[in-house]
């Protein structure tokens, strides 16, 4: 860890901590990977009630304000509302500190998280895996949704459908008109499309994909990476998780063999919308998928576009968001065909 504020974090880990534990101890601090806008590490505490105990810090970075997707208290604050919540979850929250930098310190959950269409591992999981592991994703999904914010504490306002729009928009709008290809014509199809039937507001993961959860062996144990929360229209997540199975956009020029394999195993959309409607017991699919869908891609276009611009300033540039950026335009051309 550099500077002054990172090199005071395992001090003010141990003070914070003690407030439960008076004895405790933080071990040395790995830096982890994953996560864009926060800095996450692990480490172990010593002298609690229970044997040394695997935790992971999240900390905003130093020097700058801790809004929006760098507000780690905001992170954990839905976490710890969901983590009283039956069936859904996420790792247990133990402590937070709002000083600066703020961080939060939770419980470690072990397992392996995986994209099956985007990432590649030394050891990819099964074909068969994958498939359990989408399907219980979708399941999850459905717990999920079934929790009214207002019940577990969680009063945020919920963005229209325009206003989500309009928010995604002014990302894209930074990427430059190298990376924005066919944006204009998405976003303009979408706002003219916008159904008018919106459902209960319920919280959103933002970004629920196979990739932001932790696997031990098939069973789903922690949804994580919790960064841009919000309120609003259930049917964002489902489409999200659905799209992530033929996500158009690549992350990876060439698989071997056995993660192509697990790229191939990952369930139709269908077969995900159908486990979540079992799930949650719905008899009819809910309306207008395909403009979801259609703003799945959208969204993922803007995120992906702004790292792809940030990557080619770096010294040493991804192949990865590079690549990222040539696949744009068929996947913006795949959301206007949704909408046809």
């Amino acid at each position: 860890m550099t500077g002054d504020a990172l090199a005071t974090l395992p001090s003010r880990v141990r003070d914070a901590v003690r407030g439960h534990w008076p004895a405790a101890e933080v071990g040395t601090f790995e830096r982890l990977p994953g996560g864009i806008s926060s800095l996450t590490y692990a480490t172990t505490l010593r002298g609690t009630v229970d044997a040394d105990r695997r935790v992971v810090v999240k900390v905003a970075p130093p020097g700058l304000e801790p809004v929006r997707n760098r507000d780690v208290l905001r992170q954990a604050r839905v976490m710890a509302a969901l983590g009283a919540a039956p069936g859904v979850l996420v790792p247990e929250v133990l402590v937070t500190d709002p000083g600066s930098p703020p961080f939060f310190v939770m419980a470690f959950v072990p397992g392996e998280a995986y994209e099956p269409k985007w990432d590649v591992s030394d050891a990819p999981p099964a074909a068969a895996m994958v498939a359990a592991r989408a399907r219980a994703a979708a399941r999850m999904l459905a717990r999920l949704q079934a929790v009214e914010p207002a019940a577990v504490g969680i009063d945020d306002r919920a963005l229209t459908l325009a206003q989500e729009i309009e928010r995604w928009a002014v990302l894209f709008a930074t990427a430059g008109d190298d990376l924005r290809g066919d944006e204009p014509a998405l976003r303009d199809a979408l706002a003219a499309r916008i159904p008018q039937e919106q459902q209960a507001p319920r919280i959103l993961h933002g970004d629920y994909r196979l990739g932001n959860m932790q696997f031990d062996g098939e069973r789903l144990a922690a949804i994580i990476d919790w960064e841009i929360w919000s309120v609003g229209d259930p049917r964002t997540d489902l489409a999200w998780l659905m799209a992530f199975t033929d996500p158009v956009q690549q992350r990876v020029a060439q698989r071997d063999a056995p993660n192509q394999a697990a790229a191939d195993a990952m369930p139709a959309a269908g077969e995900l919308l159908a486990e979540y409607m079992a799930e949650a017991g719905l008899d009819a699919e809910p309306a207008h998928l395909d403009w979801f869908m259609a703003f799945s891609y959208y969204r993922l276009g803007a995120a992906m576009s702004v790292l792809a611009k940030r990557n080619r300033r770096a010294p040493e540039p991804d192949p990865g968001l590079e690549l990222a950026a040539q696949t744009l335009a068929p996947m913006l051309a795949r959301g206007l065909e949704l909408l046809a």
